[in-house]
């Protein structure tokens, strides 16, 4: 694969050490080492290993990733690692994708209390799939779901919601039968976005009333408890948005589609067009245009750009693919295993697993010359120089 022309690697090596200096003291720690882990990522910063060709004999040098979850390099390798290890649990069913998505006015208070509020977002969207199925008017059935946090809009704005994929069916009750969906429905999103909301106020006013949350500028006096209450009511009557999708056409394309939403970040490297020390130039879709071209150009101030990607840097430790229900990972193995026989399928073979018999040292890309093997030759550290010289290649792994 060739490197993108421009990458937001080089876009934070050329302006983000005056981007810092320029907002000293309003940024976080956190969000400065994702800003350094993506200034190194793949650069001799952080050493590297020089290939060889076991045919030809063609060479070269690769630098290491940063492996940090934000960098937009490092998240195909991690995406198709997890597929990997997701694919075994993929069941014979149709699967459906469900979106529930904050109020812009409610995603203000998130910004200010990320942890907390994305949080209740996630128990809230799964708590009301779990319950809406549950229902015997509904499914009846315990189900399971995985979840994937995204914060971002596709102009880079704070847009948090949550992408949800579930199979089409779940146990019974007693655990002795798969109830299936109606062909081409799973639930009613009117019954899911009200319960949705009833939810997450309630959950929202939990945390208020713990005292954890926090307020800042023109919203500092929701602080008070009358004020908050005040607030928050006219959300208990608006329309919350909650979408769900048509289902996919099976497992495969299930692994498909969460390849590429699982380890996605706020923005790729290929939707870039320019950047100087004024102005960012990317693609993006504007969704307001229901029909014809979405795609445009944005414009913004390289200081801006660089702000927007950063508000998107979650806590640390904070967990943004979650599985629930059948899935939760206590218990998923035995749970997927107890559906198989109900379904009468089998389950995959881990030798059919992609890249199961890596050689060692031996890495998945070939040649690019010849399609032969690379075989790792050496490997330097930090601040070593390898013995071994070779071009570096303009994709380096």
């Amino acid at each position: 694969m060739i490197r993108p022309r421009l990458e937001i690697g080089d876009i934070f090596r050329a302006y983000g050490p005056a981007w810092r200096r320029a907002n000293a003291g309003h940024v976080s720690l956190t969000q400065l080492k994702v800003m350094a882990a993506i200034e190194a990522c793949r650069t001799e910063a952080l050493g590297g290993h020089v290939a060889a060709c076991a045919k030809c004999g063609h060479s070269h040098i690769a630098y290491n990733s940063c492996k940090n979850r934000h960098c937009p390099k490092c998240q195909g390798p991690a995406a198709r690692d997890w597929m990997a290890a997701r694919a075994e649990d993929l069941l014979p069913v149709e699967y459906f994708h469900v979106v529930f998505t904050l109020p812009a006015e409610i995603a203000q208070i998130a910004y200010w209390n990320k942890k907390a509020v994305y949080d209740l977002l996630f128990r809230a969207s799964a708590e009301t799939l779990t319950t809406i199925a549950a229902d015997p008017k509904r499914l009846g059935a315990r189900i399971g779901m995985t979840s994937v946090l995204h914060t971002w809009g596709s102009a880079l704005t704070h847009h948090p919601h949550v992408h949800i994929i579930v199979p089409g069916g779940g146990l019974s009750p007693d655990g002795t039968r798969w109830i299936s969906c109606r062909p081409g429905f799973f639930l009613p999103v009117k019954a899911l976005s009200r319960l949705f909301r009833r939810l997450f106020v309630e959950g929202l006013r939990a945390l208020h009333q713990s005292g954890s949350l926090a307020f800042f500028g023109a919203l500092a006096g929701l602080a008070q408890a009358k004020a908050f209450a005040a607030w928050l009511a006219p959300f208990r009557k608006s329309e919350w948005v909650v979408y769900a999708k048509p289902p996919f056409g099976g497992p495969e394309a299930v692994l498909a589609y969460l390849s590429r939403y699982t380890h996605r970040v706020a923005i790729s490297n290929s939707r870039l067009i320019s950047a100087d020390a004024e102005t960012v130039s990317f693609r993006w879709k504007d969704y307001r245009i229901k029909t014809g071209d979405r795609q445009k150009v944005m414009r913004l101030a390289t200081d801006e750009f660089i702000r927007r990607f950063l508000i998107h840097v979650l806590p640390d430790g904070f967990h943004r693919i979650r599985h629930y229900g059948l899935l939760a990972s206590a218990g998923h193995k035995a749970n997927i295993a107890r559906i198989r026989k109900l379904l009468g399928a089998q389950t995959p073979s881990q030798h059919d697993a992609p890249n199961a018999e890596v050689t060692p040292l031996t890495l998945r890309e070939p040649c690019p010359v010849c399609g032969g093997p690379m075989r790792i030759v050496e490997i330097f550290r930090r601040g070593q120089q390898p013995r071994c010289r070779a071009p570096p290649r303009k994709d380096a792994a």
